[in-house]
């Protein structure tokens, strides 16, 4: 073996056991440093699902649980993620594990309640709702009793949903979040020119959806406004015709 040989055999060697001992040293690490390490895969992860690039975004996610597994932030947006890319199970894993790490938290509890109330699951969601209400330091807790109401909505639950949405509104007088669906309520409820009223206050707030087209529709057709109903039904047709109503006032819930 020549001296030259030797050499790159022992340097390789040092590099290996370098590498082990950097590896070994892993889990010695300090837990601020894993707090730290957490945050900025958590950041960068964020960055890349912001550009689309899921998978190096799952990557960076995934290392920071790895450091700190109770950073209750990094599994908010793995469950995003997860969502996004149609693995709810995954998701709703991930939406569980933050509220576990953060019981109280406004952020994470609202998030939980309104994944379940998107996959079906409402009945499960009010007590996460209220937790985020709960929370003195949640920065928005109209939204979360919005999404409590839309909820209730989805399960036929009007007065419960008109109870929460009206709450909403004392919090902010604008919030679309909240007067579409205390349209609807209203609408359901037979209570056409305060449908009206609700859904004029979310129109002068928010673009038009076929949500909202398809209800004023069914609104004007209930008031007996028949050019204004064309109207909703003309905009539908143009933009939306999958949401035109089958016929005139459609199906009402009762409250």
């Amino acid at each position: 073996m020549s001296p030259l040989t030797a050499a790159l055999i022992a340097l390789l060697a040092g590099f290996l056991l370098a590498m082990l001992a950097a590896c070994a040293s892993g889990p010695e690490m300090k837990e601020d440093d894993r707090r730290a390490a957490a945050e900025t895969n958590t950041a960068l992860g964020r960055q890349y699902m912001d550009r689309g690039q899921y998978e190096i975004a799952l990557d960076k996610l995934k290392r920071a649980v790895a450091y700190d597994k109770e950073y209750a932030p990094a599994h908010t947006l793995l469950a995003v993620l997860y969502e996004t890319i149609g693995e709810t199970e995954d998701a709703e894993k991930e939406f569980r594990l933050a509220v576990r790490y953060d019981p109280k938290d406004g952020d994470v509890n609202n998030n939980l309640g309104a994944f379940l109330c998107r996959q079906g699951k409402g009945r499960e969601a009010d007590p996460y709702f209220l937790t985020a209400i709960e929370d003195p330091f949640y920065s928005t807790p109209g939204i979360a009793l919005a999404n409590a109401g839309s909820c209730a909505l989805t399960l036929g639950q009007l007065d419960k949903a008109e109870a929460y949405l009206r709450q909403s509104l004392k919090f902010d007088q604008r919030m679309p979040e909240a007067l579409l669906p205390l349209a609807e309520v209203s609408y359901r409820k037979e209570a056409y020119l305060q449908a009206r009223a609700f859904l004029q206050r979310y129109e002068a707030v928010a673009p038009a959806n076929a949500e909202s087209l398809r209800l004023g529709y069914l609104i004007e057709t209930a008031l007996g406004d028949q050019p204004s109903a064309d109207r909703y039904r003309m905009e539908l047709r143009e933009n939306y015709p999958h949401a035109l109503p089958q016929t005139g006032r459609g199906d009402q819930g009762q409250g």
